[in-house]
């Protein structure tokens, strides 16, 4: 963009904004969208993006009408736009508009920092004015490590540099990773030189060109012979083959597994309860395990009452219904089973999706746009990010329950002025097992006319005098705007819900993607679902044994010396920080015949590595004895607790 934008003919300055704003709600660069390019077939906007472009360029122009939603092509457009600031009927020139936003001065000129910019451009759908240079990268601009990793591995490839990508964990600021990329600039041999072009970064919908040597290319083996790559380093594995990724990650995987360090997927030959018969696929033979690695928090997926529930519905009403809610795919089953987690909940209405992902991501995308904000807790579940990515909001996001940083950031987004706000944070963080700041949050939500939804996947049935929930745990039943859930941990079933006012649900019926156009869940399973509230409600002694033999397991971790971070639910994180080490800890539980889940990336940032631990009511004082000894005894032969005195 230029200053002298005003200086050109009106069609030709039209077209520029036009492109500026398909760029915006696009991932692709100004240069590759053309007079001619199709909006389907070249450009693979679909009615949905295209309908975002009209609102859009609309706003852009200060339109009073609605765009028509016939164009095709990028030059079409711009001629509605033109016929539109014109008047119908009107061949006066159109009037000329504000400048574009400019590029920012500090980045003229810099052929690094250019490249940064352009790669943050498209992998965050911002304008080029909306990338201060020196703005917070998580609590300003919504850049959590995954995108971080994606801009990285395009600025490199801007710039024509080989090799591995550089590390940029540390980079809190666009002019923080273009210091860092300066530098193997200045030192790597043929690339760009300040002053000199940046090379163009292949087109969204072309082959971009392969990076030799990338991180991911090939084994990395340390001085020790250890491979010291982790799954971050196929994630932006470049190549017109786009399946050279996957056996990059073949033979890493094929590595880890024979160094049995990898034993994710393993299938059960038995009901999960505190014990569990697996096949050890590394060892070929099955295993009994003591199970640390089950949801199942109050032992209802064996509950008598709920597997007859299960059996007798699917005998009545078949398999499945085969069609969505919408189409073929509602029985009464599912209207009782929204009636039942409402009055559970304490809220007047639910929606219930086909899973609990899908109703982070149905809720998210159906509630907030591009002209919205999505304010959330840096430790949120993947399916809240994607959501968020699905909306195109403007996402900030604050260090992981640091009140003040939220506050700071609502003041912020509220004094912008744009949109609406909507605060997402899990009630209980997956990985680490602490509770959010619930009354902090909701206060804060209310000072800023900020909306506020929970994600309660491992909160329902577990926090909550009756088990509903963290809203119930801090007795702000009604003060949170969305309780979300899932019904495949505590309520032994498939599927998520949604709970809220009534208006708000109908309207997420209608405008949730993944509630609309997915098949529903089957009348068995609804079944199973209403049969686990009963026992729920009629059992509370199951929610007390559970919180009994959270407490009983937690003090003897803790007495032995392991690092259960801030955990106030089921799930006690043994935080080991290396990703190695942590692998190899858990090799050692396995061994000894308890299964745990070993958590690496992307699961938890690089360098948070750990083992996840979830306990139930079903575990007996037996069990959680045997669970301690285990943990410690592998922790002193793994180095990770100092050896016997």
């Amino acid at each position: 963009m230029t200053d002298s934008v005003d200086a050109l003919p009106d069609t030709a300055r039209i077209r520029e904004r036009v492109v500026h704003v398909i760029a915006a709600r696009t991932l692709y660069d100004e240069s590759h969208l053309r007079p001619e390019s199709h909006f389907e077939a070249d450009l693979g906007i679909d009615s949905v993006i295209m309908e975002s472009v009209l609102v859009s360029v609309r706003e852009h122009f200060g339109l009073s009408a609605a765009l028509p939603a016939g164009p095709t092509t990028i030059g079409e457009l711009v001629d509605a736009v033109g016929a539109a600031l014109a008047g119908t009927g009107d061949d006066r020139p159109a009037p000329a508009a504000g400048p574009l936003p400019a590029v920012p001065a500090e980045g003229t000129g810099d052929p690094v920092t250019e490249a940064v910019v352009a790669a943050a451009m498209r992998q965050t759908q911002y304008q080029r004015h909306q990338l201060g240079l020196d703005a917070d990268l998580e609590g300003e601009l919504g850049v959590d490590s995954v995108v971080l990793t994606s801009v990285v591995a395009e600025a490199t490839e801007r710039l024509g540099l080989t090799g591995a990508a550089p590390d940029a964990a540390g980079a809190t600021t666009l002019r923080a990773l273009a210091d860092a990329l300066r530098g193997l600039v200045a030192a790597a041999p043929g690339t760009a030189a300040p002053g000199t072009a940046v090379p163009e970064a292949a087109p969204a919908t072309g082959a971009a060109a392969p990076a030799p040597g990338r991180s991911g290319n090939a084994p990395a083996p340390g001085a020790d012979g250890w491979d010291h790559r982790s799954m971050k380093d196929f994630t932006e594995q470049r190549d017109p083959d786009l399946f050279a990724k996957t056996r990059s990650f073949a033979g890493y995987l094929r590595s880890r597994e024979k160094d049995r360090l990898y034993w994710y997927g393993m299938p059960l030959h038995s009901r999960c309860g505190s014990r569990a018969v697996i096949f050890d696929e590394l060892e070929g033979r099955k295993r009994e395990f003591l199970m640390f690695a089950s949801n199942n928090y109050l032992g209802l997926a064996n509950h008598p009452s709920v597997i007859e529930a299960v059996v007798d519905a699917t005998r009545t009403y078949g398999a499945t219904h085969t069609g969505s809610r919408f189409i073929g795919g509602t029985n009464m089953l599912h209207k009782e089973l929204e009636r039942r987690l409402a009055a559970f909940k304490q809220r007047p209405a639910c929606i219930v999706y086909p899973g609990g992902y899908s109703a982070n991501l149905g809720a998210i995308s159906a509630l907030v746009k591009s002209y919205d904000t999505l304010v959330v807790d840096r430790l949120n579940h993947m399916s809240i990010v994607d959501g968020a990515r699905l909306s195109g909001a403007v996402r900030k996001i604050y260090r992981h329950n640091d009140m003040a940083d939220l506050e700071r950031i609502l003041s912020r987004s509220a004094a912008e002025g744009t949109g609406g706000r909507l605060i997402v944070a899990d009630g209980v963080f997956s990985m680490h097992g602490d509770v959010c700041d619930l009354p902090e949050i909701v206060r804060l939500a209310k000072e800023y006319d900020a909306r506020v939804m929970i994600d309660d996947a491992h909160a329902t049935g577990v926090l909550g005098v009756r088990g509903s929930g963290t809203a119930e745990h801090f007795g702000l039943k009604g003060e949170v705007d969305l309780e979300l859930g899932t019904m495949s941990k505590t309520l032994a079933g498939m599927g998520g819900f949604v709970v809220g006012e009534e208006e708000v649900v109908e309207y997420l019926r209608y405008y949730s993607n993944s509630y609309v156009f997915a098949a529903n869940i089957p009348a068995g399973v609804a079944a199973g679902l209403i049969a686990s509230i009963d026992v729920i409600e009629s059992e509370p002694e199951r929610l007390k044994r559970l919180w009994t033999n959270i407490g009983t397991l937690r003090d003897r971790l803790l007495d032995a010396g392991f690092d259960l971070e801030h955990s106030e639910s089921a799930i006690l994180p043994i935080v080991i920080g290396d990703e190695r080490r942590a692998m190899e800890l858990g090799r050692a539980v396995r061994a000894r015949g308890l299964f745990c889940q070993t958590v690496v990336y992307p699961g938890v940032p690089l360098g948070d590595a750990r083992l996840r631990v979830s306990v139930t009511c079903e575990h007996t004082p037996q069990d959680l004895e045997l669970a301690a000894e285990i943990f410690v005894d592998a922790a002193r032969e793994t180095g990770v607790l100092p050896g016997t005195p």
